[in-house]
This record gives structure tokens, sequence and C-alpha cells, in this order.
């Protein structure tokens, strides 16, 4: 009875495989499937769906965290690359204009060297005082290096103050547009017209802030000056040196009861962004 049951059990199971083989040796022909096999197929294919579905987020999801580790450090990389690139340029643009100033600031000395036994020591303004009121700038010059209250000053423009006071390593420098804003008498600059030393003279001894113009005064009425001149240091006086260029005479017209004539004068010098002066050393002031 025992060795009956084990030949039943033996033909089902040798049944069952065959039927299963012969399932997949048939199904890859057939279009349609039965019943059975669409159950099993969807109920596999939804099963094998929800593991399927999170498996993919999450190596999709670790998949893109190491693309986005990968863009970080490109990005990051790119912004060092990009801010040290600018900073390269700022500082290239810097030198090339530095070099630029002091070679016209060579120019300039070696053109006056020629022309007037002056000494030019090259400063550079170091601090603007914020008092619109008070016109003054400090420059990276002082008693050490030979510098003097009342000593003029310059850019490779023209004519911008004079040195007004003077600490071991530091000068204060009055500019020309606060001119009026002292008492003393060294504040007044004589000047003549160049190419006209012997024919023209004026005091240059206010500014006016409105116009931002200087303004020359005590002018004889029959003085050659013109508009188009160009108006120079005399050299009179113990203050500016001889030749130093100041502005252009832009208009001229009788002053008060006519005595005498009143010229104004557009500056050369730009007193607003000034980077490097030169401090006007004569021989007398030398010694």
């Amino acid at each position: 009875m025992k060795l009956l049951g084990n030949k039943r059990l033996l033909i089902l199971m040798l049944g069952l495989i065959c039927f299963i083989a012969l399932m997949g040796l048939t199904l890859g022909k057939r279009e349609r499937m039965t019943w059975p096999e669409k159950f099993i197929t969807d109920t596999v294919s939804w099963t094998q769906g929800l593991f399927y579905k999170p498996a993919g987020y999450i190596a999709g999801f670790f998949e893109d965290m190491g693309q986005l580790r990968t863009i970080f450090e490109e990005n990051k990389v790119l912004k060092q690359t990009l801010t040290k690139y600018a900073r390269d340029t700022t500082r290239l643009n810097d030198l090339e204009q530095q070099n630029k100033r002091l070679q016209e600031a060579l120019g300039f000395t070696e053109r006056q060297k020629q022309t007037n036994n002056y000494t030019f020591r090259i400063a550079e303004v170091v601090a603007v005082n914020p008092d619109l009121l008070n016109n003054t700038v400090r420059i990276n010059l002082g008693e050490k290096d030979g510098v003097k209250p009342n000593m003029a000053v310059m850019s490779v423009e023209g004519l911008v103050g004079r040195v007004k006071q003077v600490s071991s390593f530091y000068s204060n420098v009055q500019l020309l547009k606060g001119i009026d804003d002292t008492s003393d008498d060294s504040k007044a600059i004589a000047v003549t017209v160049k190419g006209k030393e012997n024919e023209s003279f004026g005091i240059i001894e206010s500014y006016d802030r409105e116009k931002q113009k200087l303004v020359m005064t005590k002018i004889d009425p029959n003085d050659k000056l013109a508009v188009g001149d160009v108006v120079i240091t005399s050299g009179l006086g113990q203050i500016f040196p001889k030749g130093i260029e100041v502005g252009k005479v832009i208009s001229r017209e009788p002053g008060n009861f006519g005595i005498s004539h009143v010229a104004v004068i557009q500056p050369f010098a730009s007193f607003d962004h000034l980077r490097e002066v030169f401090v006007v050393i004569t021989p007398e002031q030398g010694g």
C-alpha cells in the first residue's frame, strides 16, 4: 500500500514536470496566454514591482547623490579658479595702471629736470580728509624724507597744492580747491602765462566751489592774457617754484571798479582721485 502511494506521488511529480516543460516550450510560440498564466504572470510582476520600484528609487538616489557630490566638487574647483582669475586680473590691471602712471611720472620729472633744477620726490596719497570743508590729503613722505612745510605738490597733470603740516613720516597737503581755507599770506599763487612770462601776471588766491574753477585776480587791463592761455607759476614769492602748470584760461572780464581784470582758470590737476603726487624741492628748500 505504501509502495503504491509512492508510485502515485512519483507519477504526479513527473506529470507536473512535463506540464511545466511543455508550457516553457509552447509559451514563446503562443501569443495568447491562458487565464492561469495571466494570473501568475500578473501576480509575479506586481510583486516584483513592489520591490523593484523602491530599489530603483534607492539606487537612483545614491547615484544622484554621487553625481551631486561630483558636481559640487567640480563647482568648488571652478569657483576657486574663477576667483583666482578675477583676483589676478584685477591685480594685473592695477599693476598696469600703476606702471602707466609711474612711467608718465618719470617722463614728467625728466622733462622738468631738463628745464629747472628741481628735485621731485614721488609720494603716495594714503588718506583723504573726509571733511569736505577741509580740502587736504595725506602723503607718505615727511621730515625724514626732506619734506618741509610750504613745498609745492603736483601731479603729472599740474599743480595740486602745497605741504601744510609735516610729521616724521607723513605730510598733510592743502589742495588748490582749499586755497581760500587759510588766512596766511602763503595761500596766494603768483602766476604768469606760458610763453608770455614777461607780458602777463596775476594772483590765484581763491577757488569757486560751485564752478570748481580757480579765480585769477589783479590782472592788468593791458595784460596780454587771453582765453586758452596756459597759466603757470611765475616763481615770484617763496612758495611755488617757477614753471609748474596750473590750468587754462576759460574766461576773462573786468573786475570790481574796472581797476583790474579777473580770469577763470580750469585747473589741469584732478583733486578728487589722487593716487601719486610729487613734492617739488628747490635747491634752496633742499639745502
